[in-house]
């Protein structure tokens, strides 16, 4: 409201969005999950004031890169839903 925004912040936040919509459909999941991480973190050293929301999106984009698709998601439907079975001695 006070200026034009600088262009590297709405670079971030155009990124965000696309990292975003591509996890809400459930597609390339762990990368996008991995570059959620990487620009939450971004988020956290350029916005100051605070840090801790922008952190906390980070462990959840890399808790979603580490856990994968889930069964609804369309990488779950183009390549299988991987299910990990332990099984007793």
């Amino acid at each position: 409201m006070r200026g034009a925004p600088q262009l590297g912040s709405a670079s971030l936040h155009i990124l965000t969005i696309g990292v975003g919509l591509l996890l809400l459909v459930g597609l390339w999941t762990p990368i996008a999950g991995t570059m959620l991480a990487i620009l939450a973190l971004l988020h956290a050293a350029f916005h100051l004031t605070n840090p801790w929301t922008c952190v906390l999106m980070g462990i959840l984009g890399a808790a979603l890169a580490l856990l994968g698709p889930g069964a609804w998601s369309v990488d779950a439907r183009l390549f299988g839903w991987k299910r990990v079975r332990i099984s007793d001695r």
